[in-house]
């Protein structure tokens, strides 16, 4: 083989892995809009609740059960935000 027919295989490889990558990252993603917008809403949701939790925190430190109630409600969030990442 000459040089000319290996880099011609070589450029020809790297553009159809190009082609590929692409549209394995962005197939399906025009029709997901509805669970798009609900992974944003719950991911906005569980950062407000965490900020929430260490204002408790440090503002009344008296207050486990609060604390304790906005931070882990704040999990519970991010887990179900998660959970439609990577099963939709």
């Amino acid at each position: 083989m000459k040089k000319e027919d290996i880099d011609r295989i070589i450029a020809e490889a790297v553009e159809n892995d190009r082609k590929g990558r692409a549209s394995k990252w962005h197939r399906g993603k025009a029709k997901q809009g509805g669970i798009a917008t609900a992974r944003k809403v719950l991911n906005w949701t569980f950062m407000i609740g965490f900020l929430i939790a260490i204002i408790i925190y440090f503002v009344f430190p008296e207050q486990k059960v609060l604390f304790f109630s906005f931070g882990f409600g704040a999990i519970v969030l991010k887990l179900v935000e998660f959970y439609l990442r990577f099963m939709f």
